[in-house]
């Protein structure tokens, strides 16, 4: 008597049907950043030689082909005369106010530094022209704003909630 044929494993080809959510985050930013430029009548040159990033660079952020990092966003929102809150969600009103007080969790505009491992939460009402703009920041296990150190215009605070941080301000580390 003949023992049947071992069945043969099944080839199967797994085949990726969605994008993930993150590079979307990156046109919607792209898009806002291009939309503070052309209200500010700024060229890409001219932002270009404000950053010293390349205007192909540029471009590719404006097109969402780029995810910039929390350093290229601080400067370029400082060159376009705005908050980092100001490069969330939608624009503000014409009058630069916002009638908003409270800011509930699922209302938060969220920017997602996706290949840093960071994102941030604008807890306070949206709008460029906010003199003071809170943020919710987490920061994945290992994420980092990178190993190039920056400045911004501004001031921060923050809170650690859980884990632990390393923040270097100038040469000192805490």
């Amino acid at each position: 008597m003949r023992k049947p044929a071992a069945a043969k494993p099944a080839k199967v080809k797994a085949k990726a049907t969605t994008k993930p959510a993150e590079p979307a985050m990156d046109v919607a930013v792209g898009r806002r950043i291009r939309d503070l430029r052309r209200v500010r009548q700024f060229s890409l040159e001219t932002v270009a030689a404000r950053t010293d990033l390349s205007i192909g660079f540029l471009s590719q952020i404006e097109r969402g082909l780029s995810s910039p990092s929390l350093r290229v966003l601080a400067t370029l929102s400082d060159v376009l005369g705005v908050g980092m809150a100001a490069l969330f969600g939608a624009s503000p009103s014409p009058d630069g106010a916002s009638g908003q007080v409270v800011t509930r969790g699922l209302q938060r505009p969220e920017l997602k530094l996706w290949r840093s491992g960071i994102s941030k939460q604008l807890l306070s009402a949206a709008g460029s022209d906010n003199r003071l703009n809170l943020f919710l920041v987490h920061i994945d296990p290992g994420g980092s704003a990178g190993d190039e150190l920056y400045t911004h215009d501004g001031e921060e605070a923050g809170l650690v909630l859980e884990g632990e941080m390393m923040l270097t301000v100038d040469s000192e580390t805490w």
